[in-house]
């Protein structure tokens, strides 16, 4: 028996020539041996290249539906969803309206007077400064004086009085029904205005600027406790848990973690009310509580009309003067500034500079 026949790659030397077998995986008998694939084509960066096109980097969006021609009664445009009927609100404004325009319509209201209005304050601001009596100046200061008077004794009055009741009033002070109680007591004085408290202390004290200035303490502890309670509920919590937890009871725990930081606004507050109380007692001086407004009061019933001039004039001047130095001294409180920040420009470049 003959043996097995040398392969081609032997017979030509031990070079493999075309359509041979590769060297290691022999062929079966009789089993004509087959190229090896070619290597598809490489791009410069290494990677093959297909005939399959590159992936889009955009999202397929699914077609929408067809917008009919002619969208719903009611809706904002054609395909789109209805809007929402407010029948509730739209009932509330319609209500407002009608009670607007019935109190316009039965109110007696002398329209013609009303278009004759202009002229006729016109000619009495001609009248009062055209021009002021300047004899009426020193008695105008003197009356102006006595209600700035006013104004500080019932705001010192009345802050003797709301600061502890704030306190009081304090979440975490004191119990639910004694902060209950003094809020409520708080919220009755502010219902009642000055003038209604003044009319009420005639009948004790009568016609004196005492009177004024009681009126306008009452109202000012209303005021100037529920601000208290409420700028010391509103403080930081840092140093009260610094307080609680150096061992301090809880008048330490006011008096050092809840009054150190509210201060500043409770001051700015006293002299903000301050200013409220020296209009007040003008409006005061108009039932007879003494001060300006007794005076401009006086003059007025008389037609006097270059004194009430005189007398304005005083009285614009003064309160402005007292809402600036307020203004300052509050701004200096609260921020630790006598004047206002100001705003830094800042330059802009050029067009075409980097």
């Amino acid at each position: 028996m003959s043996g097995p026949q040398p392969s081609a790659a032997a017979t030509s030397g031990g070079h493999a020539t075309p359509g041979a077998s590769m060297p290691g995986r022999p062929t079966r008998a009789g089993t004509p041996a087959t190229a090896p694939a070619a290597s598809p084509p490489r791009a410069p960066n290494g990677r093959p290249v297909t005939d399959r096109p590159a992936p889009s980097s955009r999202i397929p969006v699914p077609p929408s539906a067809p917008a009919s021609s002619s969208g719903p009664a009611g809706s904002s445009g054609p395909g789109r969803p209805n809007r929402p009927l407010h029948l509730a609100r739209t009932l509330i404004w319609c209500a407002i309206t009608a009670v607007v325009v019935l109190a316009f319509a039965t109110a007696p209201l002398d329209w013609a007077s009303l278009l004759r209005f202009p002229g006729n304050m016109i000619r009495y601001l001609g009248l009062m400064f055209g021009p002021p009596s300047l004899a009426t100046l020193g008695p105008a200061l003197s009356a102006t004086l006595l209600s700035v008077q006013m104004a500080w004794f019932g705001t010192v009055l009345g802050v003797a009085v709301s600061l502890p009741l704030g306190f009081l009033a304090t979440r975490g002070v004191t119990p639910a029904p004694v902060r209950a109680v003094i809020r409520a007591v708080l919220g009755l004085l502010r219902a009642v205005p000055e003038v209604v408290i003044a009319i009420l202390i005639l009948s004790v004290t009568g016609l004196t600027a005492f009177t004024g200035a009681l009126a306008i303490a009452v109202g000012s502890i209303g005021t100037l406790g529920k601000w208290s309670y409420e700028s010391m509920e509103a403080v930081d919590r840092g140093p009260i848990e610094a307080a609680r937890a150096a061992g301090a009871n809880r008048w330490q725990i006011v008096r050092w973690g809840v009054w150190t930081s509210a201060q500043p606004e409770v001051l700015a507050f006293w002299l903000y009310r301050f200013e409220i109380s020296v209009r007040a007692s003008a409006i005061l001086g108009l039932i007879g509580a003494g001060g300006i407004g007794k005076v401009l009061a006086d003059n007025v019933n008389f037609r006097i009309w270059d004194a009430v001039g005189m007398l304005l004039i005083v009285v614009v001047v003064v309160t402005v003067i007292i809402d600036l130095i307020s203004g300052t001294l509050r701004r200096r409180l609260i921020t630790g500034r006598w004047s206002a920040p100001r705003l830094r420009r800042t330059p802009v470049p050029a067009v075409g500079t980097a």
